[in-house]
């Protein structure tokens, strides 16, 4: 368009003399020597910015340019990023105790964990969540509660996350067909009695529990010493890779030396007993018995359910470490961390820990109405809180965050180690436990 009129071409030469000024100073550098501009980093962007605008509306080729330079620059900057064995690791955990069929509160807790988002979906914010068993039972949203965590565990999975689902002792008393604890209410949502027994074996929740359920886990805070159930110790068979000076060297079994060799937290719903007799490996045992005894019982025709019937029990063919992993001193029922006293347990929970590989251990199935209950300087810490309705306890969960940050160079081996475990309830956070230290070695991680 041709602008005739004088006055208003003046105007817009005018107009332009500032964004061509900024131009200038900007292409040979001039504002190094103006001191306010080059000491003040706002105002320094702000002529970066107003700069580079100029420049792409008075030469409109140079917009190609500057984008295909940048999306160099940070090409570059992955490919070194990528390279570098010295990257900050950090990983966040958060656990949920027994839920117990209701699905208004579950969701509460996970929203402000920040597990979920205000739809109900996977928020991402984490790293790893945990429900450590006790879903079923007392509530009437046992249905939607097990599609919910399903659904959760597969948008965490397409992200690279994961959650992780215990079967507490109530899901393995319904397997059972002890039904002391279903409501008439929650019987309804399944419509009859053996509607309910086919969705707990063969149907959908059925085999969610064999694929998506275990009774103990070992969660690593880092991935040097393996993903999640990587079984401690490792078997003879297994090697780990480490880099020195002369290459890759390959090393068979478990190095004690290795500062993170218990750097992971256990996960059971009841608690592992000092005298249980599985305990190694860890978790493998526990949970090979334990798909072992969930085969038989959901295969099994399915018993009249007690009550009012006679109390099934378990299938004859049950072996002694099936029938030892369902008794009271076993992972699903043990309460002996929660009850025994202070003394007593701090005496014996080392022990346990160094037979797991572990640095600490969590479990739910023994309520504290008011609080998350940490003892023995938060080597156990028990998480159920009767979140559930039919207790009217608190909201709670669990967050850990781990992080694992070089110092020095990067042709330094030390780094400094930091977890901080948490409270986290509606209205505050409470800090349990923080264990800082510093540590050598070579360890190698890729922080997504």
């Amino acid at each position: 368009m041709v602008i005739f009129n004088p006055t208003r071409r003046v105007a817009i030469l005018f107009a332009f003399i500032p964004l061509i000024a900024l131009y200038l100073i900007y292409n040979f550098k001039l504002h190094l020597f103006i001191n306010s501009i080059s000491t003040w980093p706002t105002q320094r962007q702000i002529v970066t910015e107003i700069s580079t605008f100029a420049r792409h509306k008075l030469f409109p080729w140079t917009i190609k340019v500057d984008a295909e330079k940048e999306a160099e620059e940070e090409e570059e900057a992955a490919a070194e990023l990528a390279l570098s064995g010295r990257q900050p690791f950090t990983r966040h955990i958060v656990a949920v105790g027994d839920l117990h069929g209701d699905l208004p509160n579950a969701r509460r807790v996970l929203r402000f964990a920040n597990v979920i988002d205000e739809f109900g979906d996977w928020s991402g914010e984490v790293d790893f969540f945990v429900q450590t068993g006790d879903i079923i039972d007392r509530g009437d949203d046992t249905v939607m509660l097990f599609l919910w965590m399903d659904k959760l565990r597969g948008q965490a999975a397409a992200v690279g996350d994961t959650v992780l689902t215990h079967l507490g002792n109530h899901e393995w008393m319904n397997a059972i067909g002890d039904w002391r604890y279903v409501y008439p209410s929650e019987l309804k949502t399944f419509g009859t009695i053996a509607a309910r027994q086919r969705m707990l074996s063969s149907g959908r929740i059925g085999r969610s529990w064999r694929k998506n359920y275990t009774t103990a886990s070992r969660l690593p805070l880092h991935p040097s010493i393996g993903p999640p159930n990587t079984p401690y110790p490792p078997s003879l068979f297994s090697f780990g890779i480490q880099k020195d000076d002369d290459g890759l060297q390959f090393r068979h079994g478990h190095d004690e030396d290795d500062p993170l060799s218990h750097a992971a937290i256990s996960f059971v719903h009841g608690g592992l007993s000092p005298s249980y007799p599985e305990l190694s490996p860890f978790p493998t045992r526990i949970n090979e018995i334990s798909d072992s005894l969930l085969e038989k019982l959901q295969d099994r025709k399915q018993p009249p359910p007690h009550p009012p019937n006679p109390y099934p029990g378990l299938p004859s063919s049950a072996t002694p470490e099936e029938s030892r992993l369902y008794n009271a001193n076993g992972p699903l029922w043990y309460r002996g961390w929660a009850m025994g006293d202070e003394a007593t347990v701090c005496a014996h929970v080392d022990d346990v820990l160094a037979k797991t590989g572990t640095r600490r251990m969590v479990m739910g199935h023994t309520p504290d109405f008011r609080n998350i209950k940490s003892r023995c300087n938060g080597k156990i810490i028990i998480i159920d809180t009767g979140i559930s309705h039919a207790y009217g306890g608190v909201l709670s969960a669990l967050s850990i965050h781990y992080t694992l940050t070089p110092i020095g160079d990067d042709h330094s081996n030390r780094w400094y180690e930091k977890e901080v475990v948490s409270a986290l309830y509606v209205d505050r956070q409470e800090i349990l436990v923080t264990n800082e230290r510093e540590i050598t070695g070579s360890f190698f991680h890729d922080n997504v």
